[in-house]
């Protein structure tokens, strides 16, 4: 009996002895989740190579240091829910503020680019009159003697005094006098002969550039004309003059350049990476320097097929009309391009981050944690860039800041 009793009493020793054991092992595991941490070192939040052995405040910005454990667990801040991106950092709320980051949201839009050139004021060169005498001779008088004249279609340029033209207007005369006396005569032959050297006179004249009501006052008055006058052919402004009394001229000789201003050429220069966006029959508005707020439009009919070897631009030729004569040949506009685009995601240019091999741009994920995003940007809208691919509308992308952001992200790994 007293055997049985210490064996049972054994028993119990070995199973106390067994459950303490097992409270233990559990209270020092629990103990050890609670334990604080022992940090192996300190980081500058905003440059986290900078590093200490203790505690303290980051002697550049002003914030207090981070502790780094050696387990890699976040520091407080840091995200616990879930895996996050790769490419993720997290960035407290103190280092946004101080950093200056503000956010903008993705939106979709079809937007319009404007495309600016320089445009230079070119006459038309379809509207330009050139005046040549048809007979040689002398100037006696000019009645247009300055450049930049205004001159109507019709108005007398010069009188021109011509022996040729002369001799002609009395064979003229002389034809008359003939079908006149031959015209009562027999001889119905005689009268159809002067008949035709009548014709054959004033067709002469005429090609010499009198006019049918001159030679008809001439015909009135059987006096041929000791000068002739040279009318404006059209309406416009005197470009050049070449025309001056006692001068002798011949056939050969420009006598004066008329340009009609009314319809005007624009010389735009484009670059050839904005061509493709640029077609014939497009509009564009045109302003002048010195008149804000007034623009005209203008139609592009012509694009000139080389190059400028040395600032890389085409001319593209714009034509418009110019009815209060605002604009001057020589004259220097603005000519803008708006060209529609079509519905993409566009977000503020500073938003993307362009390294030349890389575009990206950083998304909010929520509780301080970025997401550094690749991205295929499209084009460029004043402030604005549309992404192809990469990003959705409604996701908030880092707008201000980016560059500091992105900074610190590379920072944190290296630091690793």
């Amino acid at each position: 009996m007293k055997r049985v009793a210490v064996f049972l009493l054994l028993i119990a020793v070995v199973a106390g002895a067994f459950g303490a054991g097992l409270w233990y092992a559990r209270r020092s595991a629990v103990a050890a989740k609670t334990a604080p941490k022992k940090p192996l070192y300190w980081v500058d939040p905003m440059h986290p190579a900078y590093k200490s052995d203790k505690p303290g405040i980051a002697p550049d910005c002003g914030m207090n240091l981070e502790p780094v454990y050696e387990d890699g667990a976040v520091p407080a801040g840091g995200t616990t829910a879930g895996t996050p991106p790769a490419g993720t950092i997290n960035v407290s709320t103190e280092k946004q503020q101080l950093a200056g980051v503000k956010y903008a949201v993705a939106t979709l839009s079809a937007g319009v680019e404007t495309i600016r050139a320089t445009g230079r004021i070119a006459q038309d060169e379809t509207r330009v009159t050139r005046v040549h005498p048809r007979i040689e001779g002398w100037i006696s008088k000019t009645h247009v003697d300055f450049m930049g004249q205004l001159v109507k279609k019709g108005d007398p340029l010069l009188t021109l005094y011509s022996p040729e033209m002369l001799a002609t207007a009395q064979e003229y005369l002389l034809a008359l006098r003939a079908r006149d006396t031959m015209k009562a005569g027999p001889s119905h032959d005689a009268y159809e002969n002067s008949e035709l050297m009548i014709l054959a006179a004033r067709r002469r004249l005429e090609l010499w550039d009198l006019s049918v009501a001159q030679i008809d006052e001439m015909e009135r008055t059987r006096k041929p004309f000791q000068t002739v006058t040279i009318y404006s052919p059209a309406s416009g402004f005197v470009n050049s003059r070449n025309a001056f009394p006692s001068q002798r001229v011949t056939p050969e000789t420009e006598l004066y350049a008329i340009a009609d201003l009314s319809h005007i050429w624009i010389m735009a220069e484009v670059f050839e990476a904005d061509l493709p966006k640029i077609q014939v029959g497009q509009i564009a508005a045109i302003s002048l320097p010195g008149q804000p707020g007034r623009n005209f439009s203008a139609k592009v009919t012509n694009i000139q097929p080389q190059v400028d070897p040395a600032t890389r631009t085409l001319k593209v030729r714009l034509e418009s009309e110019n009815p209060s004569l605002a604009f001057k040949p020589e004259m220097f506009v603005t000519v803008e391009f708006r060209i529609a685009l079509q519905n993409r995601v566009t977000i503020p240019a500073d938003a993307l981050i362009d390294t030349g091999e890389r575009q990206t741009v950083f998304v909010d994920r929520g509780d301080g944690n970025l997401e550094q995003r690749d991205v295929r940007p499209g084009e460029r809208l004043n402030e604005q860039v549309q992404i192809i691919s990469g990003l959705r509308a409604g996701e908030r992308v880092v707008s201000s800041g980016a560059f500091l952001i992105d900074s610190e992200a590379k920072l944190k790994a290296g630091a690793k």
